[in-house]
């Protein structure tokens, strides 16, 4: 406690977020139940509001550890709900909606699959229609698309981060509970736990009468020579819950935090140890190389994370939006936990940063002394954990070459290489056989309204001499792609760009020709994880 309250400290944080641009961060902590927290910068620049531990920030998928838990109290209470449990099929609780693209997957997917991110369903995010669109997704009608959307792997064959099945989770907590979500939160979660600032999306915290507590988010002009913030309100985004849109202060999260610590409210020892079962290995591919010092590698369990770091388990999650960062984490071992949001979008580097300030703090170690790179091959251990154990019954890592609360990366899709990715912004360069040769073919007999099953209608037009589509109906803020012509007319390089944010992700796109001579299908790479293009066709009425 005494660290967190020092001038050093605080320094620290002060010099963080000049250098990634992060106009606020609030952050609490608690110690042996002792709580403390402060607020830097500002919630808003425009007009300027101080930031505080008390000022409400969106956290993204921190908040998955909230809809895991709601499942797990569904889990715990036979008596009302024998029918959920972990190991039970989704399509057994929810036949009508809950159907995988193949029908054995169907009849395969567990709850734990879908909290540890095992389905293999690939994310698809740029599926979701956001509050623009005159249909908004929300959790059922995202779980009852699922089977018009494409698989990443097999499934359970590879971890592959999937925000919508969390929507799926959402949706079986609701169809369980005959409660909304945002009605099972405020009852099973917030008020037990007296998280009265807590709500499930802005609006909710709005009617509440906390509009002026909440923050803005930001992103920083990179590309521009003179710089300046981007900043937006934060956005209602029903396509988002179960996975995200839980809007909360740094004051009433360490609650959350102080639950699991001590098993008390909602988190009792049974909810505890089914969250904390170690369900997955988040990068097994990574191997030795992927080590980071003196921690192991990490693992999955259900809407959390866990590694070790030099003996102790961390657990937690990190939330990644346009505009903002979050983590929080606990060390059982300690009894210590944190909560920390950010309105930038960088955050997150700053919060591992603090992450690791603290936690070394706490374990009265010096700063972790930087990677020494030698030639040739060094041996070093390797820690191998069952996935059933729990956190408190894994082993203690062994390794010194890894170092605690490296980069996140399981905020996937905008989390990861897009919209949401904690990086620096950075364009995908689409791998393009040809040098771009002039368009000469006639762009109308490209317009046209094109259609997916899963991803629904994209409609191609022209705007300054190229073709372009508007998805500013899509989730969060909208984007939009513009065309530059590749090769023999079919094959161009998309600029996707998202709403509220300062560069493009380029990616590949293809059209297919038909007897008449227009355009009849599009393939765009609108999803990382597959290999191949999601293909729409040309409606018959244009």
């Amino acid at each position: 406690m005494e660290f967190f309250h020092s001038n050093s400290f605080s320094s620290q944080v002060r010099h963080l977020m000049g250098q990634h641009h992060i106009p606020g961060l609030a952050i609490a902590i608690i110690q042996d139940d002792e709580v403390a927290s402060a607020g830097y910068g500002y919630a808003s620049l425009n007009p300027e509001k101080p930031c505080t531990a008390d000022t409400l920030f969106d956290i993204a998928s921190c908040s998955k550890s909230m809809t895991a838990a709601s499942v797990a109290l569904l889990v715990e209470d036979n008596e009302r709900h024998p029918e959920v449990q972990w190991e039970v099929t989704m399509s057994s609780l929810l036949p009508e909606d809950f159907v995988m693209p193949d029908l054995e997957d169907t009849k395969r997917v567990t709850i734990d699959d879908v909290l540890s991110h095992m389905t293999g369903m690939a994310d698809n995010e740029t599926a979701l229609l956001g509050n623009r669109s005159a249909h908004q997704d929300t959790p059922r009608s995202i779980t009852r698309n699922l089977r018009n959307l494409p698989m990443a792997h097999p499934l359970r064959a590879k971890w592959e981060y999937c925000n919508i099945m969390y929507s799926a989770a959402a949706h079986l907590v609701a169809e369980k509970s005959g409660q909304t979500f945002n009605d099972f939160l405020e009852t099973c979660i917030f008020r037990p736990l007296n998280m009265s600032s807590t709500s499930l999306q802005p609006t909710s915290a709005e009617a509440k009468g906390f509009g002026d507590r909440l923050a803005k988010g930001h992103d920083w002009k990179w590309d521009s020579e003179k710089g300046g913030y981007i900043e937006f309100p934060q956005l209602a985004e029903t396509e988002g819950e179960g996975a995200g849109c839980v809007v909360t202060s740094a004051n009433d999260f360490i609650k959350w935090v102080k639950a699991f610590l001590n098993r008390e409210g909602p988190i009792s020892e049974k909810v505890y140890r089914g969250l904390t079962r170690l369900r997955a290995v988040t990068e097994p591919a990574a191997g030795v190389k992927g080590a980071r010092r003196f921690e192991s590698p990490e693992m999955y369990a259900a809407g959390l994370e866990a590694s070790w770091y030099r003996g102790y388990a961390i657990v937690g999650h990190y939330g990644n939006v346009p505009g903002f960062g979050s983590r929080f984490f606990f060390v059982p071992e300690m009894g210590f936990g944190a909560a920390f949001m950010g309105n930038g979008r960088r955050a997150n580097r700053v919060i591992t940063a603090l992450s690791r300030v603290l936690i070394n703090a706490v374990l009265d170690l010096p700063p972790v002394p930087r990677p020494v790179r030698k030639v040739g091959n060094a041996k070093r251990d390797v820690v191998v954990r069952a996935k059933n154990q729990t956190v408190g019954q894994a082993e203690s890592a062994s390794d010194e070459t890894k170092e605690v609360g490296g980069e996140p990366k399981n905020e996937k899709s905008k989390d990861q290489t897009t919209a949401r990715n904690p990086k620096a912004p950075k364009s995908k360069k689409p791998q393009q056989e040809k040098k771009p040769r002039p368009q000469t073919k006639p762009l109308g007999d490209y317009v046209g309204k094109y259609w997916h099953p899963g991803y629904h209608r994209l409609t191609v037009s022209i705007k300054d001499d190229k073709l372009f589509i508007d998805a500013m109906d899509r989730s969060y803020y909208g984007m939009t792609l513009t065309f530059d012509h590749v090769a023999n007319h079919t094959k161009y390089t998309a600029h996707l760009n998202y709403v509220n944010e300062t560069f493009d992700e380029e990616i590949r796109a293809e059209f297919v020709f038909g007897e008449s001579g227009r355009a009849v299908k599009m393939g765009l790479k609108l999803e990382q994880a597959l290999n191949h293009l999601i293909w729409f066709e040309l409606e018959n009425d244009t």
